[in-house]
């Protein structure tokens, strides 16, 4: 018979256990370079003084909306993550959760982080945007990962929405600036998106779903497509000297990181090895919060 304290123990694994896979629903680590780029958004759009109070609002509307999207993605995949190394351990695929408390979880999160953006920040285009970015990841992104090549290129829209969420929640206009931001991160992540495929063809392959790199075997195609969107990503990197959003000193950064991401993916394409994948991986990593911290610290 076990002890008291043994009792006890058990007792706390189950809910704590439960926890933890309800906090996996909601991809942490992807939800904080989100919520980082919200802030750049924000940050850029606002006065000199910006209003944190604010700020903080439109975090967590976004972190809920996107905690949301995230489990709902997990609920519509849980049969292909069931057939990958890396996924096969989340909760939905492990039995560890139900497909219908999951599906009742995301709902009431990506509700409520809109409410919660349309009382808290009291502008419409914020709102929009955000219901946007979250039937465009679930409905549209999700389901053609299993029916096309263009999925990365589809989800590159969602994924490029949160800097104007954070924009158009405290009243900035849209226009060519913040069309800038939604650019920078669309054409940043489909190197960073096929270098992550890549690594894991083999892993897609198996559970049947349509990225570019499971039928490029070579990797020919892969590497032109990284090398073209890290070519277009240098010149729309300077933009913001065009628009009077930063100066030359900007200009000089952007142009150092853009090109050590672009070197990165010509490496990957002498070479198409998981190594030099996992390199412009490392590369986008650095570049994004690189060329965001470089725009917020330009004079306004």
């Amino acid at each position: 018979m076990k002890s008291a304290p043994s009792v006890y123990s058990d007792a706390l694994a189950l809910p704590r256990s439960r926890l933890s896979d309800y906090v996996e629903l909601t991809k942490p680590r992807v939800s904080l370079l989100v919520l980082f780029t919200v802030a750049a958004g924000f940050l850029l759009a606002s006065p000199t003084t910006p209003d944190m109070i604010l700020l903080v609002h439109a975090l967590v509307g976004t972190a809920l909306v996107a905690a949301g999207a995230s489990a709902l993605n997990q609920l519509l995949e849980r049969h292909s993550d069931a057939l990958m190394e890396r996924t096969e351990d989340r909760p939905l695929p492990s039995g560890r959760l139900h497909p219908v408390e999951v599906l009742l979880f995301g709902l009431a999160m990506g509700t409520l982080g809109l409410v919660y953006l349309a009382v808290a920040t009291r502008e419409p285009w914020c709102v929009l945007v955000a219901a946007f970015t979250f039937a465009s990841y679930v409905l549209v992104y999700t389901p053609l990962k299993s029916r096309s090549t263009l999925n990365t290129l589809a989800g590159a829209v969602p994924g490029a929405m949160p800097p104007v969420i954070g924009w158009t929640a405290c009243g900035g206009p849209l226009g060519p600036q913040v069309a800038v931001l939604f650019l920078l991160l669309f054409l940043w992540q489909v190197p960073h998106f096929l270098a992550i495929a890549w690594i894991y063809r083999e892993d897609y392959g198996r559970a049947g779903l349509r990225m570019l790199t499971v039928d490029d075997d070579r990797g020919t195609l892969t590497a032109r497509h990284m090398v073209l969107y890290c070519l277009t990503l240098v010149p729309v990197s300077l933009s913001p000297v065009i628009l009077g959003q930063a100066g030359w000193g900007f200009a000089a950064g952007a142009l150092a990181v853009g090109m050590a991401f672009l070197a990165s993916t010509l490496g990957f394409m002498r070479a198409r090895s998981v190594a030099w994948a996992r390199r412009v991986l490392h590369a986008s990593l650095i570049y994004l919060p690189v060329i965001l911290v470089l725009l917020l610290l330009q004079p306004r």
